[in-house]
């Protein structure tokens, strides 16, 4: 009885010592910079020919830096291109060089990610970071997954290539994720990236519109940027999105992947010291 009495003791000292909003929400205190309720990452794969030809001028037009996660074979279709988006202040990720995925894809066969090993991706990984830093000069420091996937073998050989990822970059991407991103808590090699692609502004303002609710980050995923078709974000949608953002009466930080978590690193430092 004397146990119970001080276990119990212990856990009330421990409620009381808490901030208020951890006690009762469980989620820890995060400011975001200059009063600003969210954080918005429009991020692209693949580096498809319109995204140079269509989106990086509509992005350019309002001044939206996004993050584009390249496939060598496209990008040296449009090299001057693309330069000319890094120099834009436009971020260039590593997408690895074959874009393996799942060898149920049948597209996919030849660099199935069954017959993978972590050896054999940290090589691929390695590869397209020289080809990027060799083409456009600079050296990418954000991983898109391909296929939002993270596994290589099979079976009992299977092993996750998170910690690859955490090892040689500063944040990993996945695809057609179900939520945001808490910064207080995610995993910045294993962030949370929802479906752009084919979404009308007006499904994206209500998602937006929740993530602010609870300070989160959202991290938006697509392919084409045009006017429509399949694996698409619709211009018109990127045009409204960029016009919301960037009102400042809405709130929203929309920058990089790479921007947005650089400060993310930072402020976790100053909540876990009391800096």
């Amino acid at each position: 009885m004397k146990r119970t009495i001080t276990i119990f003791f212990f856990i009330v000292c421990c409620l009381l010592n808490a901030s208020p909003q951890t006690a009762i929400s469980g989620k820890a205190s995060f400011n975001w910079p200059e009063g600003k309720k969210m954080a918005l990452s429009l991020t692209f794969d693949d580096a498809r020919l319109s995204q140079v030809e269509k989106g990086i001028p509509l992005l350019d037009k309002y001044g939206v830096k996004a993050t584009f996660y390249i496939s060598p074979d496209n990008l040296i279709q449009k090299v001057d291109g693309w330069r000319k988006a890094v120099a834009n202040g436009h971020e260039i990720g590593n997408h690895s060089v074959h874009h393996p995925c799942t060898g149920n894809f049948f597209w996919s066969r030849e660099h199935a990610l069954e017959n993978y090993t972590i050896e054999t991706m940290s090589e691929e990984l390695d590869s397209a970071t020289r080809f990027i830093e060799k083409v456009v000069g600079t050296k990418p420091v954000s991983f898109g997954y391909p296929c939002g996937q993270t596994f290589v073998g099979r079976g009992e050989t299977t092993r996750s290539y998170v910690p690859l990822i955490a090892e040689k970059f500063e944040t990993g991407r996945g695809w057609m994720n179900e939520g945001p991103n808490d910064p207080a808590f995610c995993d910045l090699s294993q962030l949370t990236g929802m479906e752009l692609d084919g979404k009308s502004f007006e499904r994206v303002k209500s998602l937006i519109g929740s993530v602010k609710k609870n300070g989160g980050w959202l991290i938006l995923a697509g392919h084409e940027m045009n006017e429509g078709g399949p694996q698409t974000s619709l211009l018109p949608t990127i045009e409204e999105i960029c016009r919301y953002a960037m009102d400042p009466a809405d709130s929203i930080w929309i920058d990089t992947v790479h921007n947005i978590a650089d400060y993310v690193k930072k402020e976790r430092a100053k909540i876990s010291t009391g800096y």
